[in-house]
């Protein structure tokens, strides 16, 4: 069994792995069009099923045929199933809602009762027309007890089964030039042996990839390695292995080498519009090692002693905040809260994140 070198699109493109594919939730990348992402050589972007269903509904989808059209983005699309907001809007502190086995019942902010289920997960993403779908889990919450983690974990099955039941019998009704990809989410907490059954048990059910699923941070505030081992372990060579929600470059470095090639995260959009950049500690891109100790740093724009500095915030970086703007004008930008501040820092944050992407894509062809 070969482990997956690309991952195709609908669109007939192939995109080189490992890919890092930032969090477009609502169709969108705060501050940034979809002339802003390509230039900034991203290859696909992560939309949110759960979101674009109550926000926007299924019927603008269809006119359009997919959110691609919808956003003029002619990149990779992954739907997230809405699995982890169940986690904000039912299971954590103050939720309204319940997890039954039929599905997740939550109250919108609309006051309006939801229904969501694996099927309506699957139907839904259907119209949003994604490369990947993924299928709706039980989220197992941190801290749980590992009674409580074995019912997310058999519910989670038994919800892929369904899940997969849908996609087969959708996808027979469109004509595609290649198959979607259908990823299901290993959950089981910090729990291993549940892990590892977990994703022995949706290996059987077959699907195209398996990801790590629920919160990947250890009780000592650390990313969980072992839980990420575990399910690269027990994951079959010929699938993808997605890191769900990670990360931190460095996380994502880590679990490039256990065999990981898909991830997504909030980090770099949302830490950019927070005065948070990302910058190499390297003189040149060429000179980047993304494997070496402390190959990054945290750069905050608006401290006092940038404001007269005419150096770009970068050398290791050719983005269109790097090539043409300095210090003191983004200091500048950011002292007064104009937007275009939060989008010369997002566009910046995207490009470290596919230079590392390249620098691991190149490795991994060594």
């Amino acid at each position: 069994m070969k482990t997956p070198s690309f991952f195709q699109t609908q669109n007939n493109k192939k995109i080189s792995l490992p890919i890092f594919f930032p969090d477009a939730t609502r169709a969108v990348l705060k501050t940034l069009d979809s002339i802003d992402i390509k230039n900034t050589q991203t290859p696909g972007i992560l939309v949110n099923t759960l979101h674009l269903k109550l926000e926007l509904g299924s019927r603008i989808l269809k006119k359009f045929k997919g959110v691609r059209n919808f956003m003029n983005w002619d990149g990779g699309v992954i739907s997230d199933s809405g699995g982890f907001q169940v986690l904000s809007l039912v299971k954590s502190k103050g939720g309204q809602g319940k997890v039954t086995d039929e599905g997740v019942m939550f109250i919108s902010n609309k006051s309006k009762k939801i229904l969501l289920t694996p099927e309506k997960s699957i139907i839904f993403q259907h119209s949003i027309r994604p490369d990947m779908y993924v299928v709706l889990d039980d989220f197992t919450p941190p801290h749980a007890t590992y009674e409580e983690a074995q019912k997310t974990i058999e519910r989670t099955i038994q919800w892929a089964k369904r899940s997969k039941a849908e996609f087969m019998k959708l996808i027979k009704s469109r004509a595609h030039t290649h198959r979607p990809y259908l990823l299901a989410v290993v959950q089981g907490g910090d729990y291993l042996d549940l892990r590892i059954e977990c994703a022995k048990r949706l290996s059987k059910i077959g699907f195209d990839g398996l990801g790590f699923g629920g919160w990947p941070i250890d009780s000592q505030g650390k990313f969980n390695y072992d839980v990420a081992k575990a399910i690269a372990d027990n994951t079959p060579k010929n699938y993808f292995l997605y890191g769900l929600g990670v990360g931190k470059p460095d996380e994502i470095v880590g679990c490039a080498k256990m065999g990981y090639n898909i991830f997504d995260c909030v980090l770099p959009t949302r830490d950019a519009r927070h005065k948070r950049l990302y910058v190499y500690n390297a003189n040149n891109i060429s000179d980047i090692n993304v494997f070496g100790p402390s190959f990054y740093s945290y750069y905050v724009p608006d401290k006092e002693k940038h404001y007269q500095d005419n150096s770009p915030i970068s050398l290791a970086c050719d983005c269109h905040l790097c090539k043409n703007f300095s210090k003191a004008y983004l200091a500048h930008l950011f002292r007064i809260k104009d937007t275009t501040a939060m989008r010369l820092a997002t566009i910046h944050n995207l490009r470290f994140y596919s230079i590392l992407m390249e620098k691991l894509q190149k490795n991994s062809k060594q």
